[in-house]
């Protein structure tokens, strides 16, 4: 039975679990001795009483760049429990855009980690009046003099804080080049974590490990308000989440729950686990038999799931769609995946699946007390955008009245601007972005994000995009000249030629691969070479507007 809780908002939640659970381990880094979560509410006074001494009051908006730790959390809660605004700002957001963004939310006070100090530097005579480095709450820049933190210290004043008061304002780093400012209530965000643990039930002894970041609305509801309410602890990477980081800290951890975007997962899939068979000629045949290959499969998600700790029931994986053929590995190894779907405007989650009832390449259903709709379906496929309505719907684009009233249908549903279809059983498949969707000169759609998921699966691709040009199909094709270079290092000083030679050869064969995969619509006239990696979102979606021109 779910539990009830009388206030949705952040402080009320957390004064809940803090009387249900004063001496849990709530928040650290990895390798350190969590607080507790009677620890943290202290802390959270203290620092809504620095605030209240740098004279931040209501209404006020306080920005937030940096990587994720547990005074991330404390600083956060902070804000929103003295009726303050959190502008999360994404620590790859370039100087530039930190500097427009704080601009356009008119933020009075940016609390900035030490790592992320240099962003602000060049652009410091544009900063808030205030600015506060996370790592310890030393002030950096200040027009109150004379104001230190005291850990000690309690906040002067009550705020009453109502469930659809402004919580946030995220700017989304989007992959269409238009970010905007996303406003989302104390509801919006307690509603979709609370609705999240009917999906996965959350308790106190779930241990997260958060390695997506805190600025983001996914990690943000369910990396952080999420264990808060049901009194789990979370811990945090000190440095990126490299595999040489990450595999120590899951072992320490031994962490229950995990979010991700597919990335991480297909990574490790394609450089770690699908060489294992592709190196070896016995086993890439044997590797084609199905029932050798759901053997081979089982075997390696027992291992898996030791080097994720051994404790792993939840591995959410989210922002954006997941590689079929890695899906059907992650099946197959009997990992518990889910998949979830959502925007920022909807505080994130609209739909998911539990692990092992999930349905390859879906979403899974709606989230309880939310209302999806396919708009307009196709007669034959039944695909059509996807739109939504519930609780956790923002409450608009910040200072952007006409962008909000274009985000909605005449009969009040947002729209994701994704394309779906539902199936008999409820679940949501998502097919690919609206704006992305190629129409032909022939008059057929082309789902470009699907031709990128069979070229993705070719040998030594990193990762690639499918544009048009002129009338034809084009795959931009990034390929991992590291692992080509590592293949062919016995030919020493003329290595960096014929790996220039190999890319040409596999562009041709890359061609003939996708075309053998896909229908004669989709099929591919061009295959380009990139040098470089592609520009991503923090999402690590491809940031498809900067190829597209």
């Amino acid at each position: 039975m779910p539990i009830t809780h009388s206030k949705l908002t952040f402080p009320s939640l957390f004064a809940e679990t803090v009387q249900k659970f004063p001496n849990h381990p709530s928040y650290a880094f990895v390798g350190e001795d969590p607080i507790s979560y009677k620890q943290s509410q202290q802390k959270i006074r203290a620092v809504m009483a620095f605030l209240e001494k740098l004279h931040a009051k209501p209404g006020d908006k306080i920005a937030f760049l940096s990587y994720n730790m547990p005074n991330w959390g404390i600083s956060y809660f902070a804000t929103t429990f003295m009726g303050a605004v959190a502008v999360p700002l994404l620590p790859d957001f370039h100087p530039f855009e930190i500097d427009k963004y704080i601009e356009h939310s008119g933020a009075s006070v940016l609390f900035v980690s030490k790592n992320l100090e240099y962003k602000i530097k060049d652009i410091e005579f544009l900063m808030p009046p205030i600015i506060i480095l996370m790592d310890d709450f030393s002030i950096v820049k200040s027009k109150v003099k004379n104001v230190f933190f005291d850990e000690q210290a309690v906040p002067i004043h009550e705020y009453n804080i109502q469930e659809d008061d402004l919580a946030n304002i995220i700017y989304t780093s989007g992959t269409t080049g238009t970010p905007k400012g996303v406003m989302l209530s104390h509801k919006n965000i307690a509603f979709t974590a609370i609705k999240a643990s009917i999906i996965q039930p959350i308790d106190a002894a779930d241990r997260f490990l958060s390695i997506l970041p805190l600025s983001h609305a996914y990690e943000n509801t369910l990396g952080l308000i999420l264990p808060m309410i049901y009194g789990a602890s979370v811990f945090y990477l000190q440095k990126p989440p490299t595999s040489s980081i990450l595999i120590p800290a899951m072992q320490a951890v031994k962490p229950s729950i995990m979010l991700t975007v597919p990335l991480i997962i297909e990574k490790i899939y394609r450089n770690t686990i699908l060489p294992k068979f592709t190196k070896n000629p016995v086993l890439r045949v044997l590797y084609k038999n199905s029932f050798a290959r759901k053997t081979f499969h089982f075997i390696i998600g027992i291992k898996l799931k030791k080097t994720f700790g051994g404790n792993l029931k939840f591995f959410g994986i989210g922002g954006a769609k997941l590689d079929k053929t890695v899906e059907k590995f992650l099946i197959e190894a009997r990992f518990p995946y889910a998949i979830g779907y959502g925007l920022t405007e909807t505080a994130p989650l609209l739909a998911g699946s539990s692990p092992f009832h999930t349905k390859l390449q879906y979403a899974g259903p709606a989230l309880d007390g939310v209302e999806l709709k396919i708009n307009n379906p196709d007669p034959i496929s039944g695909e059509g955008e996807i739109v939504a309505k519930g609780p956790n719907v923002m409450l608009g684009y910040y200072l952007e009245p006409e962008l909000t009233k274009a985000a909605y249908d005449k009969d009040g549903w947002l729209k994701t601007g994704d394309l779906g279809m539902v199936d008999a059983g409820n679940f949501l498949a998502i097919k690919g972005r609206l704006k992305n969707m190629i129409v032909m000169q022939n008059g057929e759609n082309v789902y470009p994000e699907e031709i990128e998921n069979v070229i993705n699966n070719f040998r030594y691709v990193g990762e690639s995009l499918v544009v048009e040009q002129k009338g034809k199909l084009v795959a931009l094709v990034y390929f991992n000249k590291e692992e080509i270079s590592e293949k062919y290092e016995h030919l020493k000083t003329e290595i960096s030629m014929y790996v220039d030679q190999k890319v040409d050869e596999l562009k041709v064969e890359l061609t003939e691969y996708v075309n053998k995969r896909v229908n004669k619509f989709s099929r591919v006239q061009l295959v380009i070479a990139q040098d470089d990696p592609f520009k991503k979102t923090a999402t690590h979606k491809i940031k498809r507007f900067l190829y597209t021109k």
